[in-house]
C-alpha cells in the first residue's frame, strides 16, 4: 500500500481530490459568514460578488498550493489548508472591521465592483503571505 503513495500520479490525484473537497466546504462557511447568497448573486450577474468570490478560491487554492509544496502527507496538507483558512476567513472580518464608514457585504451585495475588487486582492494576497509561512 505505502508503493501507491510514492506514485506521483497517485499522490497528484489525491491533492486534487481533498482540495476540492476542502474549497466546497470553505466555500460554504464563506457563505454562512456573507449577507449576501454567493451563488445567487453570481447568476445575476453581480461583478462584485463574482470578484470577491473568485478572489476567495484564489486564495484557497493558492494556499493549498503552497501546503502540497511544502508536506509530504494528505493529513498535513489538509491541516495547514485548513488553519491558512482560518486566517483568510480571519482577514475577512479584519476588511469589514477596517471600513467603518460602510458594511463590505452591503457594497459587494450592491455590485459595487471597487470593493469587490479590494476583496478580492486582499484574498490573494493574503494567500501569499499565508502561503509564504507554510513549512
Amino acid at each position: 500500500m505505502e508503493k501507491i503513495w510514492e506514485n506521483v500520479l497517485v499522490k497528484t490525484a489525491a491533492n486534487y481530490s481533498v482540495v476540492i473537497l476542502c474549497l466546497v466546504l470553505f466555500l460554504a462557511i464563506f457563505e454562512l459568514v456573507t449577507k449576501y447568497k454567493n451563488w445567487e448573486e453570481i447568476k445575476k450577474g453581480n461583478l462584485a460578488v463574482g470578484m470577491a468570490t473568485g478572489g476567495k478560491i484564489f486564495g484557497i487554492a493558492n494556499i493549498f498550493s503552497h501546503s502540497i509544496d511544502h508536506n509530504d502527507t494528505i493529513i498535513t496538507t489538509i491541516g495547514w489548508g485548513v488553519y491558512g483558512f482560518s486566517l483568510l476567513l480571519i482577514g475577512y472580518f479584519i476588511f469589514e472591521f477596517l471600513t467603518p464608514r460602510f458594511k463590505i457585504d452591503e457594497e459587494i451585495a450592491n455590485d459595487n465592483r471597487a470593493v469587490g475588487f479590494i476583496s478580492l486582492v486582499i484574498s490573494v494576497g493574503l494567500s501569499y503571505v499565508i502561503g509564504a509561512g507554510i513549512s
